[in-house]
Formats: structure tokens, sequence, C-alpha cells
């Protein structure tokens, strides 16, 4: 490259004043060896010529960057013997900065960086305009770079000069501005999109509606459509879809239902996002309760040749489901079972609990299979809704058959599938197979089951194994699980029908010290127990600890009160239960209604056995 080239960019002239303006540059070393022609050597030059530009229209500037690696035949000017006064904006010599140099620099990874302070220097020149394909180059380069600043210089040049990149530029520049939280920027962007109108602003709002939407910003998508609206833009098919997902977000089923309405009347529909539209307003019907509604929208779609996906026909059959419109859900269920666009999960929950609502708890085992078959696994939550609908609708022992099949079919019970088939093990009577379950649940690392641990506790106290019961309480302790006031009630019952007194006070101190809030169930345990040690005055402290913590007394508890306080002669505490008793409506039994007025009539007070007789009559113990 020979001393000439300079002069091929700037007139001799031009470097002249640019060097006598400037301090020396320094001679740069010359290279022991020529490097070959190739493209290396030619990005460095560019690289180098880039600097040299700078180098030179910073005269008027501050200090100077000087440039590296410039070539070996530029060389070193003297100093000026005084300094020239600085160059005015306007004044700036004409240093030739082309809109082609500047997209060159843009195109090469080792000078894009000089490419934006190269152009904000090209401004300064007389009669410089940007190109569109610059402002194209340096829209992509800077976006690449993330340098905010600069987009946001160029982005006020696009509105002053009128220049706009390309259409996917600029929706790339929206899009990219709202993923990084620059909205400042990007409503910058948009409002001199609008003014220019086009296709540019078109595409653009269509990108920043469908980036809000995946922020979850639904109110700043339907903003944005009003804008473009009021602007008259005339928006495309993806904006469309983006405003009617937002309204179907922000639960607006009617403002969806006329968007889609403006959907199908412009002249680009149908296009190839139709089905996707279609999606969109079955969904926000669907989610808004309008399961009718959304079935016929779904059989719209069908009309105009479209199939739905599978996420469509889900959610329309989960909330016919939800609505209990069993035919139209049923019939949905199947066509989608034919079309094999089943696959949610969900989906098959609202079934089930349809059909345990409907007391057709029979085809729960079907929806079970079908499950199966399509590859899906039975959720613990399905099963266990299986389970317990059988216990509610055919009992007990048909809940245990129904568990025997979804096993024998392949499901999977988890924990709360687990806690069920227990608590019907042990109110069966079964203590052995309620066992064998418990276990099979342990050795698949279900261990921290309260529910489990307090049916197994239950049941032993029932049947009277109070060692096992308490052998159960410490693993449950060691495995971390927290006993709970269903435990603690089971223990005290046991204990209290052993007449094991010690050991319920026992329960009943370790359960104030874990902080576990006794209830109803459980003062009535401690109670009995006390009562049958022979522990009155403990009865009537716990009795009346009961009734200042707000306690409602209930039929047992009364029961049990009325035993005690006839046996110490406590007429008064006596005659304030049974008022209360009578004002909740509350009956005695015989055996309670005969202890009460005898012991009223021992004690002499016929006016109150005369108040007993007349507001109380007992009830027959049905045999």
């Amino acid at each position: 490259m020979g001393s000439s080239t300079p002069s091929l960019f700037f007139p001799p002239e031009v470097m002249a004043k640019c060097y006598s303006d400037l301090a020396p540059i320094p001679p740069l070393r010359p290279s022991r060896r020529t490097p070959p022609q190739s493209h290396a050597s030619l990005c460095a030059i560019r690289r180098q010529l880039a600097s040299f530009v700078l180098h030179c229209s910073r005269s008027c500037a501050s200090p100077l960057l000087e440039p590296k690696n410039l070539p070996d035949e530029f060389p070193a000017v003297p100093p000026a013997p005084a300094p020239a006064p600085a160059l005015l904006p306007d004044a700036v010599p004409k240093l030739g900065i082309s809109n082609k140099f500047i997209r060159g620099l843009c195109s090469d990874p080792q000078t894009e960086q000089l490419a934006f302070e190269c152009y904000r220097r090209a401004l300064l020149q007389p009669g410089f305009l940007p190109e569109k394909k610059t402002a194209n180059a340096l829209t992509v380069q800077l976006l690449r770079a993330k340098q905010w600043g600069s987009l946001e210089l160029l982005v006020q040049d696009m509105g002053a000069h009128g220049v706009l990149p390309e259409k996917r530029t600029c929706a790339r520049l929206v899009a990219c501005c709202i993923r990084a939280g620059r909205f400042g920027l990007a409503d910058a962007v948009l409002a001199v999109l609008e003014a220019r109108k086009g296709a540019p602003a078109v595409m653009a709002f269509g990108a920043a509606m469908q980036a809000y939407n995946k922020l979850h910003m639904y109110r700043s998508t339907v903003l944005l459509y009003g804008q473009a609206r009021v602007a008259r833009l005339p928006l495309g098919a993806a904006a469309y879809r983006a405003a009617m997902a937002a309204c179907g977000a922000l639960g607006e089923p009617d403002m969806v239902a006329s968007l889609f309405k403006l959907y199908r009347s412009q002249k680009w529909y149908p296009s190839d996002g139709c089905a996707e539209a279609y999606a969109v307003v079955c969904d926000a019907l669907a989610k808004a309760g309008r399961p009718l509604d959304a079935l016929r929208s779904l059989r719209e779609m069908e009309a105009d040749g479209l199939s739905p996906s599978a996420a469509t026909y889900s959610s329309v059959i989960g909330a016919l489901a939800d609505a209990r419109e069993k035919a139209a859900a049923e019939d949905l269920y199947h066509q989608a079972w034919d079309s094999k666009m089943l696959g949610d999960p969900d989906m098959f929950l609202k079934l089930t609990v349809m059909h345990v609502e409907a007391g057709v708890v029979e085809e729960t085992i079907e929806v079970a299979k079908g499950m199966r078959q399509i590859g899906l696994r039975v959720t613990d939550c399905i099963l266990s809704t299986i389970i317990n609908g059988f216990v509610k609708r055919r009992g007990l022992k048909p809940a245990i058959r129904a568990y025997d099949k979804l096993v024998f079919i392949g499901c999977e019970p988890g924990q709360v599938t687990y806690a069920s088939v227990i608590n019907v093990y042990c109110r069966l009577g079964r203590s052995d197979r309620a066992e064998a379950v418990f276990s099979e649940m342990i050795g698949r690392g279900f261990d921290k089951c309260v529910v489990a641990y307090g049916n197994m506790i239950s049941m032993y106290g029932k049947i009277r194994r109070a060692s096992e019961a308490m052998k159960l309480l410490a693993m449950m302790k060691h495995k971390g699980c927290e006993p709970n006031a269903l435990v603690y009630n089971s223990l005290l019952d046991m204990n209290g029908r052993l007449g094991n007194s010690k050991q319920a006070e026992k329960m009943w101190k370790e359960m104030v010290r874990r902080k576990v809030r006794p209830d109803r169930i459980s003062y009535t345990a401690i109670i009995l127990a006390n009562n049958r040690a022979g522990e009155p005055d403990r009865c009537m402290e716990l009795y009346q600890e009961f009734r200042e913590t707000g306690g409602k007394v209930d039929k047992a508890m009364a029961g049990l009160m009325v035993g005690v306080f006839s046996k110490c002669s406590r007429f008064n505490e006596l005659i304030e239960l049974l008022k209360d008793m009578n004002g909740t409506k509350l009956k005695l039994d015989r055996r309670l209604y005969m202890t009460v007025l005898r012991s009223l009539r021992d004690a002499g007070l016929e006016v109150h056995v005369k108040w007993l007789q007349s507001n109380f009559t007992f009830m027959e113990e049905k045999t």
C-alpha cells in the first residue's frame, strides 16, 4: 500500500489541516516482514483507516484517541508552532465518511465497535444523510452489543431524518427492548414508527404485543392494541392473536370474542394462525365458566376445516366436566380419543370428579384405564379421588375391590392413596391388611404421612394394642414426622378406654409441650381417662379450661360431664350444663336422664326435678 493511499479518501489539504491541529503522531516501527495480502490484512487496514478517520474528526473535540497500527507510509508530522483554534461542529472538514464505509465497518467483527462513532461523526458532515441500509446495519450491530444508550441516539436520528431500518429489524428492535426491560426505549421506537406508519410499524406493534405477553404484561398488550387502533394501523394476524391472548389471560371473554369477530373480518382471513386464534377463544370461554360457548366455538373451528389441538380439547372437556355437562363432556372426550388428542392429566382428574359427583363411580375405573392406554401416569390425586368416591358412593368393600383393579392395570399409588386405603382397612377392622399396605408405603419412601400414622395408631387403640401404637409413635418421631392432634387424640382415647390415666396425662403434657392445640375430642378423651381413674376434680378442672378457651359442648362431652357433676353432687354446675344443653337442643339418653333425675331427687331439689321433666325427654337407645 503506497503513500498515496490516504488521498483516495481524503484531499491532501484536508489531511494537512487535520494534522496541523493535532499533536504529532509518533512514528511506528517498521514491520520486519511484509504480511501476505489476505483477508486478515484487509481487515487490519480497514481498522487502521477507521481509527485514522476518528483521529482526524476529533480535531475539534476533547483529547485524541491515538490511532493504533497506522501504516508505515504515514510520516510523522512535526508539531505546529502554535495551536490552531478549535473548529465549530458545523465547520468540521469534509472527511468523506460515507454510508458504504459505515456499513463496511459494521460487517467486520474487528471494526464494528467503531461503526457507530464514525456514524455520529459523519452526521456532522454537511449534506450527509443516513441511508436505510446504514440504519439497519447499525441497529443490528448495537442490538448484538446491547448498547442501549447508543440505540437511544440512533432512534432519535431515525425520527429526525425519517430513515428507518427494515421492517423485520424494527420488530426485532422493539422485542429486544421489551425483553431487556427497556420499556421507555421501546415506546420511543413505536412512536417513531407510528408517525411513519407503513409495514415496519405494523410488524413492530405485533412484535411488541407478543413480547409483552411473554412477560405476562397483558395490560400493556391491551394498551398497545388500543394505541394501534387509534393510529389506524392495519394490524396483522399475529397482533390480533396477541391481543386476544392478553384479554383471555385478564379474564375478559367478551373482549376476546369481539376481537375474534374483527379477526375474521380481515381480508387476510383465513391465515396460518387461525387454529391458534380459535384455541385462544375456546380457552378464554372455558376459563370464564362458559363451557357451552367454548364448545360452540370448537364446532365453528371444525366447520372452517381446522383441527383442534390437544390443549383445546382438554380445555373445553375440562370446562364441561366442571359444569357437570356430563353428556357433552363424554361426547367430546370420545371424539378427542378417536383423534388421539388427549394428554392432559388435569382434564382426566376433572372427568373423574364429574363421574364421582354424578354417582357413576364405575366409570372412573375406565378413565384410569384410558390414561394407561395412552401412556399417561395415573396421578395420586386421581387414584385417591377414585378410592374416596367408591367409599362415599358404594361403601368400604367396593372401594377395596376398586383399589385392587387399579393396581392390576398398572397404577402406582402415592402417599394420599395409601393413606385412604389404610383408612378403609382400619374401618373394616382388617388390621393385617392395613399393616401390609402401611409397610408397602414405608418401603416406597412415603414415611412422613401423618394421616397414615394417625389411622394406624387409631386402629391399634381400638383393638387395644397399646404397645404397637407407642412403637409407631416413636417411629413417627424418628422419621421426623411431627404428630398432630389426630395422633394425640387417638392415643388419649386409647389410654382413656384402657383406664390408663397416667399415660393419658403424659400424652397430654407432651401435646402441650409440642404446642399442638387440643380440640374438643382431645378434652373429651382426657376427661374420660380421668373419670375412669376416679379423678373428678381433674375432670372439672379440664372442663373449666375447655369452656374458658371457647369450647362448645357436644353430646359426648355433655353426657360425660353430666355423670361427673351428678357423682360429685355439683348441682349448680349440673343445672348450668343442662341449661346449655337445652339451648342447643341436645338430648340425654335414658341412662343419663335417669342418673340426673335420681341425683336431683336425692338432693331434694324438687323444683329442678320438675324443670328437668318439663324441658327434657330422653332418647331410647337403638339396639
